[in-house]
């Protein structure tokens, strides 16, 4: 894929881990993959994959003590975040790597006014006096199009649409100016056209701003509007990674290719049915060695293909899969 002296993120065999009461269970297994400089890397995969796990591996925020970083590197701007002392990853993280969280009601703290939390975010990385932090707060206002800055800045959460939830969450992330920006399914709790919006609104920031994104959501729809590759994940596994361009018009995995045919298409009509991917998602505690989507794929798989892990390799220029001879065409 992309050059790594090209890329601001560089993930190599990351595998977390969960101590639970049934034992440890391994819910990112050797993942890697780069974000290039300035460019959106889509994430993309059904519920329980590991997507947002590989996010907070990403940010450090794994619960603690349960969650486990046990093996790969993380690396930004050449520095790997796995080794990087606590204190100095609280100065990473919110100032160079920003966050945006799937619900914003939650992510918010309803007690505290818009203001006070982004004074917070400003505050915690740069020692800005009081007119400086209002100026800047309501500068981000405007830049995420919030009508009345001045006004919302006293508001309350709760006080808010779901939409300008979402935009102050976006401002938060986005105060300190940072390289990296991830967004959990940011639009996930939203209807459509606020959806839209939201996508845009990033968008046009990320080309403002200069920085790179990682964006996790479960609709290709999203992957297709606005990012330049895209990485497909099955069961705490990359299953295939390449240009959005080149996805789209040429899956290789079986999973990828169901994904696909899932999608209601413009040229559907009333009577079309949408192929459905039979089976359901692994739990954590059920992962194959091998091949996990050998299940669900419809095709037949030896023995030694249920419980030998195909090797994450380039299959065709510039894009890799999981090369498991019965499911890559």
């Amino acid at each position: 894929m992309t050059a790594a002296s090209s890329s601001i993120l560089e993930v190599r065999d990351l595998v977390t881990a969960f101590d639970t009461d049934a034992g440890r269970m391994t819910a990112v297994d050797g993942i890697s993959f780069n974000v290039p400089q300035g460019k959106t890397l889509g994430i993309v995969g059904e519920s329980g994959c590991g997507k947002s796990v590989t996010a907070f591996s990403i940010t450090r925020l794994l619960p603690q003590p349960h969650g486990k970083i046990l093996g790969g590197s993380i690396r930004f701007n050449g520095q790997d975040l796995v080794q990087v002392p606590i204190d100095e990853m609280q100065k990473i993280r919110g100032n160079e790597i920003s966050m945006i969280f799937q619900e914003p009601m939650t992510a918010l703290n309803p007690v505290q006014t818009v203001g006070r939390q982004l004074a917070e975010a400003i505050l915690l990385h740069s020692g800005c006096s009081k007119a400086e932090v209002l100026a800047s707060s309501i500068e981000m206002m405007k830049k995420v199009r919030i009508p009345e800055p001045e006004q919302r800045l006293s508001e309350y959460p709760h006080q808010l649409s779901g939409g300008m939830r979402q935009r102050v969450m976006i401002a938060m992330a986005l105060i300190n100016k940072p390289k990296l920006l991830i967004a959990d399914e940011p639009t996930t709790a939203l209807d459509v056209t606020v959806q839209a919006q939201i996508l845009e609104l990033i968008a046009d920031l990320q080309k403002e701003m200069g920085m790179s994104v990682i964006l996790i959501t479960h609709d290709l729809g999203v992957i297709a509007q606005v990012c330049d590759e895209v990485a497909v994940m099955y069961a705490g596994r990359l299953v295939e990674q390449a240009g959005v361009f080149d996805l789209f018009a040429r899956p290789r995995h079986a999973y990828t290719q169901g994904l696909l045919e899932s999608i209601p298409r413009l040229d559907s009509t009333p009577k079309t049915k949408l192929k459905a991917i039979q089976g359901n998602v692994p739990g954590i505690a059920d992962f194959k060695p091998g091949c996990r989507f050998a299940d669900r794929s419809g095709r037949e798989h030896t023995e030694a293909q249920l419980n030998t892990r195909p090797p994450f390799v380039e299959i065709a220029p510039n894009h890799r899969a999981e090369n498991c001879p019965v499911c890559v065409a």
